[in-house]
Order: structure tokens, then C-alpha cells, then sequence
């Protein structure tokens, strides 16, 4: 198994992709940026307003037939037409997390279906994973999304119908980022 792969998100005065909308959908929100930039590894940063890091590590959450499901039709990120991104914090409430794993999966996939809902919108969406709450950060997950302008309704029913699911109930803050470059 390959070690997990550290990025960093770093929003601040400059960067490859402009900021077009910042807004806290629930909990706190990020110190509005002009841009952000998307490093690999434990970028260094200097007067930027923030940087979170996450890792992707494909062992949690997903079984070996969804990642496989995934991984037929993920598209790869940095794609020419893909100039739309989403960066997406979120952290779960400490109920989220005192739930025993097998009852947080259950969540996830026999109620809220969430894998399921993510490949409706594949391959026009491109997204993936970064986990960050083992890492003392103030987010569990950051979310990266990439789609071309074409998709951006597709995008749009994408986050609402995982935010009118039962796991996201248990979200008390969820930062949304829109980017283009």
C-alpha cells in the first residue's frame, strides 16, 4: 500500500485559481482570500490568510468494489476544461464521532448513499478526498471538486443533494470555496 499523499490549500494574495465566492454554510467561515493555490506535501507559506492540509488515503470509508467503481469513471484532475473548482472544509460534530464505524457507514451508504451519489455526477465532476482530522486541523475533510463551466448545474445538484442527507446532519462546519482559473 502506497503512504498517503499530503496536500496543502493554500488561500491568500496569490495563486493559481481566483476566488469568485466564499461562504460558510454552516459554523464558522475562512478568512475571505482573493486566491488559492494547491500544493503537494507540507507547503511553506508566507502572510497567506490560511493553508490546510490534508492527506488522501483511499483505505477509509469505501470498500474495494466502490473504489473500483470510482476509479472506471474518475476523471482525472487538471483536466484543460475543468477551469470551475469547489474546495470544500467540513467537520462533523463529536456525535458523528462517538458513532461505532460500522453505524458512521451505514450512514454514509444505506441512508445517505453517498458514493452512490457521487457517481451520478462522474465523470463530469472530478473530486477527491483529503482527511485531516488526525491531524489537529480544524476541518475532517477537505473536499476538492473540479468541473468544466458546462457542469456547473451538475455541481450545484451534486452538493445539494448530499447536503439534504442524513450525514449531513452531523456537519457543523462546512466552508464553500468557489475557484476558477
Amino acid at each position: 500500500m502506497q503512504a498517503p499523499t499530503t496536500y496543502t490549500f493554500i488561500g491568500g494574495a496569490r495563486g493559481r485559481w481566483t476566488v469568485t465566492q466564499m461562504a460558510a454554510v454552516s459554523g464558522d467561515a475562512l478568512a475571505s482570500v482573493p486566491a488559492l493555490d494547491v500544493q503537494t506535501g507540507e507547503a511553506q507559506h508566507d502572510a497567506d490568510a490560511w493553508a490546510l492540509r490534508g492527506v488522501i488515503d483511499d483505505a477509509q470509508y469505501i470498500t474495494a468494489d466502490e473504489r473500483g467503481r470510482l476509479a472506471a469513471v474518475q476523471p482525472p484532475l487538471d483536466r484543460p476544461e475543468a477551469t470551475c473548482a469547489a474546495l470544500i472544509p467540513i467537520k462533523k460534530s463529536p456525535a458523528w464521532w462517538a458513532l461505532d464505524p460500522a453505524e458512521r457507514r451505514a450512514i454514509m451508504e444505506e441512508r445517505s448513499h453517498h458514493v452512490e451519489i457521487g457517481m451520478r455526477y462522474l465523470p463530469a465532476v472530478a473530486r477527491r478526498l483529503h482527511y485531516c482530522r488526525d491531524a489537529d486541523a480544524p476541518f475532517d475533510f477537505l473536499t476538492w471538486f473540479e468541473y468544466a463551466p458546462a457542469h456547473a448545474e451538475a455541481f450545484e445538484q451534486l452538493t445539494a443533494t448530499l447536503r439534504a442527507s442524513e450525514e449531513w446532519r452531523y456537519v457543523v462546519r462546512e466552508v464553500d470555496v468557489r475557484l476558477r482559473r
